[in-house]
């Protein structure tokens, strides 16, 4: 069973790659990682998905809850919750298939972004299985490049965990001094 996890990390370099480690230590394969800033200054939102039963993905949401760098982390697989994926999709394409391919795009709402003498680039949102069928349904033409974002999710309303710096393993940043009188330079 696929499950999606979610977490809050830091934003310096190297997080990533610990993460990604852990995951190779434990011989789990990721299915897809999508890193991007959150709503937080300084904090980066993770969205894994892998593959595997749920006491060994229960087992690694555990220890990656240990790395100094993630400040809180979910398993949101049985939530209720909003997922997409993004493609960019390089189609093969000549005067006489563009107008069957632009239909075809029009059914699944993508749209085109760009056009040249031999292939169309089309963006598709949506959840997998929506991107998978228009995929499939592009292979007809041919393929020629495919760049794909994985999963990303959040909880529906406020069902969900709230991935916030309060209460986390990270200390909230010092107060800036008020004035500039406060930050005098050193006597010496």
């Amino acid at each position: 069973m696929k499950h999606t996890l979610v977490a809050l990390v830091t934003d310096r370099p190297g997080v990533l790659n610990r993460m990604a480690s852990l995951f190779r230590r434990r011989n789990f394969n990721i299915d897809s990682i999508a890193v991007g800033h959150s709503e937080q200054p300084d904090l980066s939102r993770m969205t894994i998905v892998v593959d595997g039963d749920a006491a060994k993905v229960e087992q690694i949401r555990k220890q990656l809850d240990k790395v100094v760098d993630v400040v809180k982390i979910f398993d949101i697989t049985d939530d209720k919750t909003v997922a997409r994926e993004l493609a960019l999709i390089k189609v093969k394409s000549t005067a006489s298939t563009r107008s069957e391919i632009i239909q075809i795009v029009d059914i699944f709402r993508a749209s085109i972004i760009d056009v040249a003498s031999d292939s169309v680039t089309v963006e598709v949102t949506g959840d997998e299985d929506k991107v998978n069928s228009l995929l499939e349904l592009l292979r007809g033409f041919g393929i020629k490049e495919v760049a794909r974002t994985g999963r990303i999710a959040l909880t529906r309303g406020e069902i969900g965990p709230l991935l916030t710096r309060k209460d986390s393993k990270i200390p909230k940043q010092p107060p800036k001094p008020l004035s500039s009188e406060m930050e005098s330079p050193p006597n010496w």
